[in-house]
């Protein structure tokens, strides 16, 4: 019954996971425009912004096979933890100098549209650090829950192992009490054939 309720719940929550990658995936591959519309080729820390959006960009496709193995899982979660940083302190540098970011970025837009540009990006980035908090913690949490299940699992497998096993020395033990039973029988059986068969000839011999 609570191993029922155990899967039941992993599978929910794995569901929820699947739904926040795929959300992730999307909102990381569209956080690509802002900085490609700013400029292209984009300067240093244009590719900077860009390799933080492809690194939540692997890390949400990454997500969707975590579940499968533990080396997955392990990536998965580097990459998690390296994107989240990357996010925070890309939201930290647009949000509290978004002039310098501006200039670094030298975009040859108006300088509104700039802007703008510029704050969907610091948006987007927001939005996927969110996203990247409540996967990092469900992954956490689906994991220790499988890891659960194969512990249940495990102790179930070797339960019915060592019933089987008794239920085989109880077979065992019974039949050879059986067999020695069935001996005994066929003995007293032949004794008792030998005595009335050797016990005529002695009255006959010894007869008058």
């Amino acid at each position: 019954m609570a191993s029922s309720k155990l899967r039941s719940a992993c599978s929910f929550t794995s569901l929820l996971l699947c739904c926040l990658n795929f959300t992730l995936f999307i909102l990381s591959a569209s956080s690509f425009a802002p900085t490609v519309l700013l400029k292209m080729p984009p300067t240093s820390f244009g590719m900077a912004l860009l390799l933080v959006s492809g690194i939540s960009l692997l890390s949400s496709f990454v997500g969707f096979y975590s579940q499968l193995t533990y080396f997955c899982f392990l990536t998965h979660i580097s990459l998690v933890l390296a994107s989240l940083i990357g996010q925070v302190l890309s939201i930290l540098t647009l949000f509290t100098k978004e002039k310098a970011s501006l200039s670094l970025l030298k975009s040859p837009r108006d300088p509104k549209e700039a802007k703008l540009l510029l704050r969907l990006e610091c948006g987007a980035l927001m939005a996927m650090c969110m996203l990247q908090l409540l996967v990092l913690i469900l992954s956490c949490s689906v994991h220790s829950c499988w890891v659960k299940d194969y512990e249940e699992l495990e102790a179930e497998k070797e339960a019915t192992t060592r019933k089987r096993s008794i239920r085989i020395a109880k077979v065992q033990e019974e039949s050879k009490e059986n067999a020695t039973k069935i001996a005994d029988i066929k003995a007293k059986e032949l004794d008792e054939k030998m005595k009335s068969k050797y016990g005529q000839w002695v009255k006959t011999d010894f007869e008058p």
